[in-house]
């Protein structure tokens, strides 16, 4: 799974994403984004600012908040990666099992979009019969590829690969999800790919995207 495989059909240039309607965002993307930045908003201010991760998320860490909002980053990964939506709510249940089995490692601004381009990810590999490897991923979500292979097997590893979800796992979070809907609001167009980058860590370099 580390590697995951290559997709079964020839694979676009990051710039030509194979959606036929770029600006059809899944309701499911605005609500996520919504929880988790409410999420981040009460942890960054427990943390003093976001400034420690705890223990366990110190590999999902960056030096500085990326600039990107998280809307406009779950967007960019469902424009680029035509992922299906379930991928992300999935996803979401693979962060909030981290967030139950380690209560004193906090989902915050430093570690929120890595957490969500790994999780998606691999939901992608679960889900969907077609999905792009860990490469392209990092092109998209603004990381090293090493750094999203190793991202990848620490999420592997603290969630003790369990990583299926049930259908009425699933149906639950839908639910949840559904329930903490955000007011209507006017979702703003995802951001070309040269305007878009996420700052890395120290450990690895970023793929030239240029901001």
């Amino acid at each position: 799974m580390l590697n995951g495989g290559e997709a079964q059909h020839r694979q676009p240039r990051l710039t030509e994403p194979i959606i036929l309607d770029a600006t059809a965002t899944p309701r499911v993307l605005t609500i996520l984004s919504y929880v988790l930045e409410k999420l981040v908003s009460r942890n960054d201010r427990l943390s003093d600012g976001g400034g420690s991760a705890g223990n366990i998320l110190t590999a999902f860490h960056g030096v500085r908040s990326p600039a990107i909002s998280l809307e406009k980053y779950l967007e960019r990964i469902y424009k680029y990666t035509n992922c299906s939506p379930a991928c992300f709510v999935v996803g979401f249940v693979y962060i909030d099992r981290l967030v139950h089995k380690y209560p004193d490692s906090l989902v915050v601004s430093l570690n929120v979009h890595r957490l969500v381009v790994t999780s998606v990810m691999v939901a992608s590999k679960i889900l969907d019969d077609v999905h792009y490897n860990n490469a392209f991923y990092a092109r998209v979500g603004g990381v090293s590829n090493a750094e999203l292979n190793r991202l990848e097997m620490e999420l592997l590893f603290l969630l003790d690969f369990g990583v299926c979800v049930s259908s009425r796992v699933f149906e639950s979070y839908c639910q949840h999800l559904e329930n903490q809907s955000p007011p209507p609001i006017t979702l703003i167009s995802v951001d070309d790919v040269t305007d878009i980058s996420v700052e890395d860590t120290h450990n690895s370099s970023p793929p030239q995207l240029r901001a």
